[in-house]
């Protein structure tokens, strides 16, 4: 996978380097069709911009870019899209879309501090998307200290076991 890839990769990863020397591949939950939804995206950019909470002091700038609202294991749920100011300026990631969220597999399986999804803009196609829990990823925070980590909103804490994506024992 190319999670994994980039975890190898030196000039890329968050691993320690202790880390780096044995490194095998992340732990991945089995792969889960039911983890993988089709979600109806509505559009919400109207917002103002606002300093999303990070696992440090620093608070980087972010605008609401819409919801997500899907079903899993047959009950509606619905994420928040957000888009960060800062990978605005720089045209190679300008399309970059951010889901981060938590589930009742937090400090469980998953990592305690929750997850992240990246979108692109253009996988929205006519108000839908396809929303990928297998591509589910922990933050560099989980990994070694020192990193300063969006912390999932309040509105994005799913209350169903989301059982796919990386795994973490902490």
């Amino acid at each position: 996978m190319e999670l994994n890839a980039e975890y190898r990769d030196s000039t890329r990863t968050p691993l320690p380097r202790e880390a780096r020397r044995t490194f095998g591949g992340l732990p991945f939950y089995p792969v889960s069709y039911e983890a993988c939804v089709a979600a109806r995206f509505e559009a919400d950019s109207l917002g103002a911009p606002f300093q999303m909470q990070t696992s440090t002091a620093r608070r980087p700038l972010y605008r609401k870019y819409g919801v997500l609202h899907f079903a899993f294991e047959g009950k509606p749920q619905q994420l928040t899209v957000y888009q960060s100011l800062d990978l605005q300026q720089n045209p190679a990631y300008r399309g970059y879309l951010f889901v981060p969220f938590t589930d009742r597999t937090n400090g469980h399986g998953s990592y305690g501090g929750g997850r992240y999804i990246d979108l692109r803009r253009g996988q929205i196609r006519q108000g839908k998307v396809v929303l990928d829990f297998n591509r589910a990823y922990n933050p560099y925070c989980a990994y070694q200290a020192g990193y300063s980590c969006p912390v999932p909103p309040a509105e994005n804490r799913l209350l169903v076991v989301i059982a796919a994506g990386v795994r973490s024992d902490h």
